[in-house]
């Protein structure tokens, strides 16, 4: 039987697998790396902490103007662009995404990877 652990490796791989994805993280809502495949390792726990604050803070936002809870945030820059999306009550997932990318494929395979998550930590 596999442990959590081993399960969160393989959503990450698979999500990774998507084309144009760079790097993908499982962070703690308080912006603790879980688990990670980014190639810049040294970068990866302020990548975490980072984006969970990014997420924290827009989801804040839109509570706080009465527009519920936001789906992701998308942060788009000339080399790349950041999305994280929650995970259930525990976590989120952020990928790091190739400039030239559609997000299509991607956000569809975000959202099924952070439903697997939210299952796995609940």
């Amino acid at each position: 039987m596999p442990d959590i652990i081993d399960i969160l490796d393989e959503i990450l791989e698979n999500l990774r697998k998507t084309g144009g994805v760079e790097a993908c993280a499982a962070v703690s809502r308080d912006g603790l790396l879980i688990r990670g495949i980014i190639q810049k390792q040294q970068f990866a726990e302020s990548f975490a902490a980072m984006a969970a604050t990014m997420l924290g803070a827009a989801e804040t936002a839109t509570i706080e103007l009465g527009k519920g809870v936001p789906n992701r945030v998308i942060v788009e820059s000339d080399q790349g662009k950041l999305i994280a999306v929650g995970a259930g009550p525990k976590a989120l997932l952020i990928v790091l995404v190739d400039s030239n990318t559609g997000l299509g494929l991607i956000l569809l395979e975000l959202e099924k990877a952070a439903l697997k998550v939210k299952e796995l930590l609940t």
